[in-house]
């Protein structure tokens, strides 16, 4: 699944005032990733507060998303619910899209299913669905572990790659080095993408690339060119710009860190709030040194 790799940023959903979406600023978002040089784009992810969107918005995010790409980049549609149903409902109702794979999180609510159960919960939703599949590593109280993790990849067709964000680098590196040859493994370890990409992931898809889309495509590609003065001066600078956003409000915080590079995305969903005066200044802090590595 090499279409997958590199830099895919998780898009933001703009929001207005009312609480509704805004597809103008939507679209400039997708036109500002495409002209950084990224190499995928993800709408409806948890930077997309995918939890939040409606049926309706999920399929016009799609829409839109599709339509401003136009097949020149690999397009993930994020999948966060509670139920093997409506993962499924959510999948049939973007099926004519075509896009290139679905971003499905294990379930979120508080009860734990076991290994078996999730195993199961992939294995019905690829089946009936039949779209590739990248499983959204992300829910911190149910954590797919590492060998569930290689279990689903060697045993269901479907699931293409997994995007690991939860957890230790160490399962990256643990996925990397175990997975299947032909699967794609996205560390979404937004401080530590360097180190990720070092040791042989494919790519990421994760909320610093979107907030940073230009300095994160440089690291790659410097990472590539085996150029470790200019990935080890970029990464110094993402630790110092990551470690200010607090996880609470996280798309808010990367809405207002693109608001300084002149893109205006809208505000977020209630009630998730925008960033307080201590973040954003800890924003304006740290963001302009990493944006010295711009594209």
């Amino acid at each position: 699944m090499t279409k997958f790799h590199g830099i895919i940023p998780a898009l933001t959903t703009p929001f207005d005032a009312k609480g509704d979406i805004d597809e103008a600023k939507f679209r400039n978002q997708i036109r500002f990733m495409l002209g950084k040089g990224v190499h995928g784009l993800c709408f409806g992810g948890s930077t997309g507060e995918g939890q939040a969107l409606e049926l309706g918005e999920f399929r016009r995010l799609g829409e839109i998303t599709m339509e401003e790409v136009a097949g020149r980049v690999p397009v993930v549609a994020g999948i966060i619910a509670n139920s093997t149903r409506e993962v499924i409902k959510r999948g049939e109702l973007i099926a004519d899209l075509k896009v290139d794979a679905l971003q499905v999180t294990p379930v979120f609510y508080v009860f734990q299913p076991d290994d078996d159960s999730n195993f199961g919960h992939f294995k019905t939703l690829t089946e009936v669905l039949k779209t590739p599949v990248l499983l959204y590593n992300v829910i911190p109280w149910n954590l797919l572990s590492t060998p569930l993790v290689l279990r689903i990849l060697n045993e269901l067709p479907w699931v293409v790659g997994i995007k690991q964000s939860q957890g230790h680098i160490t399962r990256t590196a643990e996925l990397v080095a175990n997975a299947p040859k032909d699967k794609v493994i996205l560390a979404a370890v937004d401080n530590l993408l360097y180190s990720c990409f070092q040791f042989g992931a494919h790519g990421t898809l994760a909320a610093s690339p979107t907030a940073a889309p230009g300095p994160c495509v440089r690291l790659w590609n410097a990472v590539k060119k085996k150029d470790d003065e200019t990935a080890l001066a970029i990464h110094h600078r993402l630790v110092n710009f990551w470690s200010v956003l607090p996880h609470g409000n996280l798309p808010a915080c990367v809405k207002y860190s693109l608001h300084l590079q002149g893109l205006d995305c809208g505000i977020s969903r209630q009630p998730m709030p925008m960033p307080d005066a201590a973040t954003r200044a800890a924003i304006e802090r740290t963001l302009p040194a990493l944006l010295e590595y711009d594209v």
